[in-house]
């Protein structure tokens, strides 16, 4: 297992914790990766265009012109396709492009991402953010950022206790915050690094406790 260290707010060690290998340590799977980010981001299409076609336009009940005699080509309606303000021949209707994904599918993906992430060194741990419980502070947040040494975009992994620290964060355009039960691949992928809480980390095991259970 890798080792990561645990930082406080302050970027000071406070400890180490140990990264599962099956999640953080196997070999990114890029074809699931981007099929499941292809699926999920499928979902989010609304689908709701629509055009209409012949027999929905309004008018064109009447024959334009009597069938022959005229020189002119036999016309049934002026709401065919091919008149100016005409239905739609094979136009869009609404629909919905989600995916069917399989589940075993979906978590091979976000490992792979967390996987990636961690081979790059891109995974932080943090033992608690530190926040005032009852005062959120936006500077004590870009503090923290700085501290911990994360420059670029960033996805913070909070979980319902964090109500602090959900609302220090929100208001920093480089910060993606998001539910440890809603991680994903895709938001994964999108951030150039993961953070988390000692709460938050999927399959953590601290080496002091690994320690004392040997004892």
């Amino acid at each position: 297992m890798a080792t990561v260290t645990v930082k406080n707010p302050g970027g000071k060690d406070g400890g180490t914790v140990e990264l599962a290998d099956e999640i953080f340590g196997i070999e990114p799977n890029v074809p699931v990766m981007h099929q499941v980010v292809t699926a999920q981001l499928a979902a989010r299409r609304a689908g709701t265009q629509s055009t209409k076609t012949r027999a929905e336009v309004r008018g064109g009940g009447a024959k334009p012109w009597k069938q022959k005699g005229t020189g002119r080509a036999r016309q049934g309606s002026i709401r065919a396709p091919q008149w100016r303000g005409g239905g739609v021949a094979l136009g869009p209707k609404p629909r919905s492009y989600a995916q069917r994904t399989p589940k075993k599918m979906i978590k091979l993906a976000l490992r792979s991402a967390l996987s990636d992430r961690a081979a790059e060194d891109r995974v932080v741990v943090v033992d608690d953010w530190g926040f005032d419980m009852d005062t959120p502070s936006t500077k004590a947040a870009v503090s923290a950022l700085a501290g911990l040494g994360i420059e670029g975009k960033a996805l913070v992994v909070l979980s319902d206790a964090d109500e602090v620290a959900w609302k220090s964060f929100r208001n920093l355009p480089q910060v993606q915050l998001i539910d440890v039960a809603e991680l994903n691949a895709y938001d994964v992928l999108c951030n150039d690094w993961v953070v988390f809480t000692s709460a938050t980390l999927p399959g953590a095991e601290s080496t002091e406790d690994a320690e004392g259970a040997e004892k």
